[in-house]
């Protein structure tokens, strides 16, 4: 059971005397949304008291990356979606300029410690940086959109909760970018990775912590008049339809306090089949919790929605979207408790998307998103290589000379 925060949830400003808030940027693709991403905009907006954030086009993404999963409008919506965020401009530059920081009042930017390259292999922040208004946030390890593809294409389980990875995926991790074998992510211009790779384009394992979750889980109890509501489901790769259910679900009530049950991997693999999820219960947790519309989550909720649990959370309403309701085990109707006393709504999203179209959409253009993912390997790797190269003329010229030692 967590808590998350309420929508549009902030963070102290340093400066309490400070004159105006401390305006922080952030910009990227930010295509198939993950809590990578999430994580990444939590990060900044701590840095600072307003987050915007920039939202490149199709034309430019597809120009410099190769073509999105996601349409522009279901990335901006995404985006809007998570609580961090305070403000969106579509359609942002793919360089990060000075100018674009003056125009939206920005102190600064803030970029995860990986690199950013347009198509001719140039940093697209190199001028924000050379004019030292650039921050740095850790990246989060243990997914990328790349491990996501994969993921869809090979249909194996071994990303799921309690399942010894198998030789499908580690050959999954040859092609899309190995395990970077580094200790250091925070600077890895002077350690050596895995030959051909670039550290930034990589497949490594998530490891859940409770820290992680208190960052992506604080917040209230429900409160006196609050519309308790609770809806159920896989939330599998956390996408604009979950997005517009929830939204729809929020409008419901004056004061709404949504409580989300995620199913374990294994339940969700009896119902949905394949090798779904395709996120385990762990990253599902975190991609949930950092929505602005979602107040609680329950890990490894019941898949019946019980006459115990609706009591335990005080469950004013329950709600489903159109999606088909799969009978349990023995038969019966999940969500017959919650019909029996009234507080049953379907509720329709005017979405149709689901996680099954996503993974539609990957392995139909396959071939593109491999090439997509090769070139900006290439790209990367070549200026790692030239990192590593002028961090060892660097260290060389620290060192004295041997005509210092003779004398």
């Amino acid at each position: 059971m967590l808590r998350n925060g309420s929508a549009g949830a902030s963070s102290p400003a340093h400066d309490a005397a400070a004159a105006r808030p401390v305006r922080v940027w952030c910009d990227g693709c930010y295509d198939m949304v993950h809590y990578g991403h999430s994580n990444q905009l939590r990060q900044a907006h701590a840095m600072g008291d307003y987050l915007i954030v920039g939202v490149h086009t199709d034309e430019e993404i597809s120009k410099h990356k190769g073509p999105p999963v996601f349409t522009q409008e279901e990335r901006y919506k995404m985006v809007k979606a998570i609580k961090w965020v305070d403000e969106i401009v579509p359609g942002a530059p793919y360089v990060t300029t000075l100018e674009t920081l003056d125009k939206y009042n920005c102190d600064f930017c803030v970029h995860g410690n990986d690199i950013t390259l347009t198509v001719d292999g140039k940093d697209t922040y190199e001028e924000v940086k050379n004019a030292g208004r650039y921050r740095e946030c850790k990246r989060t390890q243990g997914v990328s959109t790349t491990d996501l593809v994969g993921r869809m294409l090979l249909m194996t389980k071994a990303h799921h909760s309690n399942i010894d990875e198998d030789m499908d995926y580690r050959k999954h991790k040859d092609n899309f970018g190995k395990v970077p074998t580094w200790a250091n992510h925070d600077n890895p211009t002077i350690l050596s990775g895995p030959k051909g790779h670039s550290p930034w384009t990589g497949v490594s394992q998530f490891l859940q912590t409770s820290q992680k979750i208190i960052q992506f889980a604080s917040g209230k109890e429900p409160q006196p008049g609050d519309t308790i509501i609770y809806v159920a489901g896989a939330f599998d790769l956390f996408h604009i339809g979950h997005v517009d259910f929830l939204e729809k679900v929020h409008k419901l009530a004056e004061q709404p306090y949504i409580i989300v049950g995620l199913h374990f991997d294994q339940e969700v693999n009896l119902y949905k089949g394949k090798n779904y999820p395709i996120m385990n219960v762990h990253e599902r947790t975190l991609s949930v919790l950092a929505c602005r519309y979602v107040s609680e989550v329950v890990i490894g909720a019941p898949y019946a929605v019980s006459a115990d649990l609706l009591d335990h959370f005080k469950v004013d309403l329950v709600c489903h979207g159109m999606t088909e309701v799969v009978p349990d085990r023995d038969g019966s109707d999940p969500y017959e408790e919650p019909k029996r006393r009234g507080i049953f709504q379907p509720v329709d999203s005017g979405n149709n998307l689901t996680t099954d179209l996503i993974v539609e959409r990957i392995i139909k253009n396959r071939l593109e998103f491999e090439a997509r993912n090769q070139k900006k390997e290439a790209k990367e790797l070549a200026v790692f290589e030239a990192m590593q190269r002028r961090e060892e003329a660097k260290q060389k010229a620290a060192l004295p000379s041997q005509e210092d030692h003779e004398s």
